[in-house]
């Protein structure tokens, strides 16, 4: 790396020095501020609470325009090392300052500043000791970048297949023009321009030349990085390790699926892809895949392995839950999986869950995929709701094939439900638990987000569409279609800042306004009026994920007598206002958010009377997905209630 200042000399220690001292106390002034703070000597051991701190033998105060600048140095100037030496005396001191302000000089160059105004002298103190140590620094201009060039070479300089790699390149580096120069800002740029070289294409990819140009007099700071691509890299066949257990042909498949065949590109989006799928599949406790260049080193142009290395998942396993909810209460569950049934080889997960309103028996059973993708589904469920007064018993079967995707999903399935409604007060309410049905369904779910599981920006759209029929006497023919809508859309941004609350080089904006979000929700059951479709095909809604502020499944058809049925109509709207919290310029893990909610079932085409909820919340970004805890008014009850999920799906 060479570092070139027009006007005079720097050192090139101004890009590889940074060291790091806590500081203890930061005092901050509205005047051109001093600050001044203890701060121990590298490698000293952290004080025992009760333990006298070590005396100090000089004071350090920094008189600078900028708070953000005048923390930056007090905490890593070199003369923070030598306060609590004890033998240090007046001569040794005043060494010290004399090569104190080209210290001062090279930080601040770190920062942009290349022409500051500094002064370095020594106060008596009435506290004894050495006296006070006095750092007087006018900055000066800062340094903006100018241009930033990223050279090319090797097969991407001229490769048709390379052309949007290169394009890429390109807009990545000029988006550091027009930035506040720091020592980070350049470092970083280097390293994005080096993951995106290598992350497609060209895993061997270098950087050969880097050089920082730095006009003082006009206060402009030139980049140039040269980037040597090398040959690119083809894969080839998939090398499994570590599998003895499970069919190594859902790993190749897999893998291929992915977009990683033979004879295809290096990627390493669709390499995370594959190790992502794998993991998925339940077979194995830990994954990692990599592309072994080391075998084509000596012909850097023969296809490189795809290595698989893997640790087996039991072959069956037992897990026992203990939770809650704010709509069911405590919750028990304990599920048993197979991951390779005798004689079918099929993966079965057997469920047995118990909450205050609900109680369900499941078991569903997945088929190893197939060379295109899908695979067979079967299931089977026992349920019952408890909603009031009203219980409903429910049996469902289902047999079909999916295929799932990143951004896609697809399914088809025959289902099959039977349902018993027993309403204790409301004879209207009940049924003779012979409504049932069969039907052909088909769904897809398409998502468009940038980030899971913490969406910025993006959206999902899921549909579901059946044709079916009754099997109750006189057999009814019925239609049903469901759809959601989840839309994300980021408000203002303001780039992230460095040290001195300048905007940084980085084109990573981060938003302070945060996001809105919009969710939307319907569905609909077509049939006769008179057609007994069974409540498992019809709608009720109210609760976390829906219209928060009423109680799961509180929202329904309204019969006379006060009770609240399934209906065939479903509309749900939410908006939030999600936005993050900051904390002294950094983003936590924590946002807040505004929302209202609204919904409806009804059993009528014409408009009726959506039940309204409105509140606040918290989200906590945690490392199993986002945590949510709301308080929300409903208007209709005219009363609050309190919603807590966890996680993200769509």
């Amino acid at each position: 790396m060479n570092l070139r200042l027009r006007g005079r000399v720097v050192s090139t220690r101004l890009f590889c020095f940074l060291a790091l001292w806590p500081v203890a106390v930061v005092a901050q002034s509205p005047e051109p501020a001093v600050l001044s703070a203890p701060a121990p000597s590298p490698g000293a051991l952290p004080e025992a609470e009760g333990d006298a701190p070590a005396s100090e033998r000089f004071g350090i105060r920094v008189d600078t325009p900028s708070p953000a600048l005048q923390a930056f140095l007090l905490r890593h100037m070199e003369l923070q090392r030598f306060r609590t030496l004890s033998d240090l005396d007046t001569g040794e001191l005043d060494r010290l300052l004399v090569a104190a302000p080209e210290n001062l000089r090279d930080l601040l160059g770190t920062q942009g500043y290349f022409s500051p105004e500094i002064s370095v002298t020594r106060e008596p103190s009435a506290g004894g000791g050495l006296g006070d140590v006095l750092v007087r620094v006018t900055p000066g201009p800062t340094t903006q970048v100018a241009a930033a060039t990223a050279y090319l070479s090797g097969d991407i300089a001229s490769a048709d297949a390379a052309a949007g790699q290169r394009e890429a390149l390109r807009q990545r580096s000029q988006q550091a023009v027009g930035q506040g120069f720091t020592q980070a800002g350049w470092s970083r740029l280097k390293s994005d321009l080096l993951r995106e070289l290598t992350a497609e294409r060209y895993p061997r990819g270098r950087i050969v030349n880097s050089l920082s140009d730095i006009d003082n007099r006009a206060n402009q700071a030139f980049w140039h990085i040269e980037l040597d691509s090398g040959a690119p890299v083809k894969v080839g066949e998939v090398r499994l390790n570590g599998a003895e257990r499970y069919d190594p042909v859902t790993v190749q498949r897999l893998v291929r699926l992915a977009g990683l065949g033979p004879g295809t590109d290096y990627s390493l989006t669709r390499l995370q892809d594959a190790q992502q799928r794998i993991v998925d599949t339940g077979y194995y406790s830990s994954v990692f895949a990599y592309v072994d260049l080391d075998t084509t080193a000596n012909d850097p142009g023969s296809p490189a392995p795809v290595v698989v290395q893997v640790k087996e998942a039991p072959l069956q396993s037992i897990v026992l839950g203990v939770g809650g909810s704010t709509n069911n209460g405590p919750r028990l569950s304990a599920e048993h999986k197979h991951l390779r049934l005798p004689g079918l080889g099929w993966q079965a997960l057997s469920k047995l869950q118990l909450e205050r309103n609900d109680q369900l028996l499941s078991s569903d059973w997945t088929a190893p995929i197939e060379d295109k993708g899908w695979q067979w589904l079967a299931g089977g469920r026992l349920a019952r709701q408890i909603d009031d007064e009203t219980t409903v018993s429910s049996l469902r079967l289902s047999l079909g094939k999916s295929q799932p995707t990143a951004r896609l999903d697809r399914r088809y399935f025959v289902q099959y439900d039977r349902a018993r409604t027993v309403n204790t007060v409301s004879a209207q309410a009940s049924s003779d638990g012979n409504e049932a049905a069969v039907s052909a369904n088909y769904g897809w779910t398409w998502r468009r987000f940038d980030t899971l599981p913490y969406p910025n920006e993006g959206y999902g759209l899921g549909l579901t569409l059946g044709v079916g029929t009754t099997l109750d006497g006189a057999r009814k023919p019925f239609f049903t279609s469901q759809a959601r809508w989840l839309a994300y859309w980021p408000l203002g941004s303001v780039p992230a800042t460095g040290a001195d609350n300048r905007p940084s080089d980085t084109t990573a904006a981060r938003s302070q306004l945060g996001r809105l979000a919009l969710r939307l929700q319907g569905g609909a059951v077509l049939a006769q009026q008179n057609a007994p479709i069974p409540d498992t095909q019809l709608f009720l809604t109210g609760g976390d994920n829906t219209v928060r502020g009423y109680g799961l499944r509180d929202i329904g058809v309204m019969q006379t007598d006060g009770s609240v049925t399934a209906g065939r109509y479903l509309a749900v709207a939410s908006f939030e206002w999600q936005r993050p919290i900051w904390r002294q310029g950094v983003r936590t893990d924590w946002e807040s958010v505004l929302f209202v909610d609204a919904g409806t079932v009804t059993n009528r085409t014409t408009p009726s009377t959506a039940r309204v909820g409105v509140g606040a919340g918290v989200r906590y970004n945690s490392p199993v997905g986002p945590l949510q805890l709301d308080l929300a008014y409903g208007v209709t009850p005219k009363r609050l209630r309190l919603h807590l999920n966890v996680g993200f799906s769509f």
